[in-house]
């Protein structure tokens, strides 16, 4: 929680992100809107917009995972008691099929997640310690910190509240670096106690200052984004002044964040229950605990983490629940049949070129499957499976006849392939007629 940025695995992103922040920072600067609160909110759609893609391929899992749920019980009642490999096999490439089948990944619905956690948590260092990513702020600090490192006795005035907030003289030295460290964590008694204490008179002008220039700043409608709503509530009845504001924005803060995650989970859910027709897919009914969790988490994390976090929140699943109507609209809008026909034909084709290196013949479909007339897309149901039709001696004859013509066409086969040992074997067989 130092001026050096954050290390570790999270460090490049806490890097990248700072980055983004700064520019915004930068900005907003320019427009004389110099406020971490507003950056936050305009990164936060930034960081939205550029995992569109993402989110529109989620979105797309959802709606399409309601058309492949039946196909994919289908598979698994087939193969229900059956434990042996050769069947576990079989159910897997069954599977896979399905997937290909309908252009989507068994992790669709988990890598947005899995690229937001890191975003995540290195937006909680970024915001934790914004000096030590956004230059304007470390700016801000650079002249009072200069003046208060010439100052006699400054090291040990400063040392209780630097041993309480995490930042290490001894170990990192008494630098301008960890004089900022201390001065973001000020709260506004402590810049007041700093400007009436004697050691500091002669700056006390310059200590006002930078807290009014700070204080433009890091406050966001009155609240510090560097403090969590727990500290808040803790310090507006410590304090003998007051605070209406103040106890409104500590309680808003996650109470905000609680209620725009419940919506942004309802309008999912009513995506998910009108693609489906029904409360309880199988994709809900898994997620549907999660669901009803992620509410209160969002309260809990946004109460204990630093007001930024909250602010990130926020903004983040008002942003989501604006694209999720953007997107719903967009997949609405397109036509599912012809999207998984061309899914099939992709998954085809990546399958025959395999097969090809094999040199085995070319399927002219994928598994099989058989045509729905009730959705017009085809599907694998254990009725398909189970009822296949005998073949008579004429279909036979005619099956040989095709694969014969095949394997003579297939004369330049790579040298032991089934191809070739297929050709050989014909070519015997002539020959026995022969004589």
């Amino acid at each position: 929680m130092l001026l050096t940025k954050s290390g570790g695995w999270l460090g490049p992103v806490a890097t990248i992100l700072g980055y983004i922040m700064d520019a915004i920072f930068s900005f907003c600067n320019m427009l004389s809107l110099p406020n971490i609160g507003l950056c936050i909110i305009l990164f936060t759609i930034v960081i939205y917009l550029l995992m569109m893609p993402l989110t529109i391929k989620q979105q797309k899992f959802s709606k399409l995972s309601a058309k492949m749920n039946p196909e994919l019980q289908a598979i698994q009642k087939k193969y229900k008691n059956k434990q042996d490999q050769a069947s576990m096999v079989k159910m897997n490439e069954e599977t896979k099929e399905v997937y290909a089948k309908y252009g989507v990944s068994p992790m669709g619905s988990c890598l947005q997640l899995l690229i937001q956690m890191p975003i995540l948590f290195a937006l909680y260092r970024v915001i934790w310690n914004i000096p030590a990513y956004v230059n304007g702020v470390k700016e801000a600090f650079m002249p009072l910190a200069e003046k208060i490192m010439s100052i006699s006795g400054s090291q040990q005035y400063l040392s209780n509240f630097a041993a309480s907030n995490n930042v290490d003289f001894e170990k990192l030295g008494y630098t301008t670096n960890t004089i900022i460290d201390c001065l973001y964590k000020f709260k506004p008694a402590d810049w007041s106690a700093m400007a009436s204490d004697g050691k500091f008179s002669s700056i006390s002008n310059m200590v006002t200052s930078t807290q009014n220039s700070v204080d433009q700043m890091n406050y966001f409608l009155g609240i510090n984004i560097a403090d969590s709503p727990f500290n808040m509530l803790r310090n507006v009845f410590a304090e003998e002044n007051f605070s209406v504001l103040l106890l409104i924005g500590a309680l808003a803060i996650p109470a905000l964040a609680g209620i725009t995650q419940w919506l942004n989970i309802k309008l999912s859910t009513v995506s998910t229950k009108n693609s489906s027709g029904s409360d309880e897919g199988t994709m809900a009914s898994s997620m549907k605990m999660v669901n009803n969790m992620m509410p209160l988490m969002s309260v809990f994390f946004c109460f204990t983490l630093p007001a930024g976090m909250g602010i990130y929140w926020i903004a983040g699943a008002v942003v989501r629940s604006v694209q999720q109507v953007v997107v719903n609209k967009h997949i609405e809008s397109m036509d599912i049949d012809v999207l998984v026909k061309q899914n099939m034909e992709k998954a085809l084709a990546k399958e025959n070129k395999q097969r090809e290196k094999m040199g085995l013949p070319p399927k002219k479909e994928l598994g099989n499957k058989k045509i729905n007339t009730s959705t017009g897309t085809k599907s694998i149901t254990a009725s398909n499976v189970n009822k296949k039709k005998p073949m008579t001696e004429e279909e036979k004859k005619k099956q040989i006849e095709n694969s014969t013509e095949y394997y003579k066409a297939q004369s330049e086969a790579k040298p032991g392939s089934i191809a070739a040992k297929a050709r050989m074997v014909e070519q015997f067989n002539e020959k026995s007629k022969k004589k």
